[in-house]
């Protein structure tokens, strides 16, 4: 488990941000969580040049739900990357368990049955305290780590397209 801030946000000079387009699926269970998450994510997109008007949000009800929100999102084809984001907390039941999986599972069936790369940025913390740790507090913002990540595989994939071989920000 973490114990440092991961979240450290180094600009990544991206000259054609202004043309992505990007889905932010986001949970309003657990809301003092995903909306932090949430406003972590826009700000790094909208810093890095994407327009605003290209950034459209989706509330959905809870975790679980994200994996429909994000397939259609995906299905659409209108979006570069699609975000979601969510909390859940260990409760006393094996609930936990089951959401965890199968939205962890639906994420990953975005990424592999789709074109569209689709960004994990669910919390599966034990406490409320780990997950506002994570989503503002002493540990970072997951949706910083998301907003990055979107950006990165949107340049990926461009990349892969363009068939150029040189993938990343300076990355190697």
């Amino acid at each position: 488990m973490a114990t440092v801030n991961l979240s450290d946000y180094k600009p990544l000079n991206i000259t054609n941000a202004d043309e992505f387009s990007i889905g932010i699926v986001f949970s309003e269970w657990n809301d003092f969580v995903t909306y932090n998450l949430r406003d972590a994510a826009l700000e790094i997109l909208q810093k890095e040049g994407v327009k605003s008007e290209n950034i459209k949000l989706f509330p959905v009800p809870g975790a679980f739900e994200l994996n429909y929100a994000s397939m259609q999102l995906c299905k659409e084809r209108k979006y570069d990357a699609v975000i979601s984001i969510g909390c859940v907390i260990r409760g006393e039941t094996p609930h936990f368990d089951y959401v965890c999986s199968a939205v962890a599972q639906g994420i990953k069936d975005c990424n592999i049955l789709t074109d569209t790369p689709t960004i994990f940025c669910v919390l599966t913390d034990d406490t409320k305290e780990q997950s506002i740790a994570r989503s503002g507090g002493d540990l970072g913002n997951k949706g910083i780590e998301a907003a990055v990540t979107a950006l990165r595989m949107i340049d990926f994939k461009k990349n892969l397209s363009d068939k150029k071989g040189n993938i990343g920000f300076g990355h190697s």
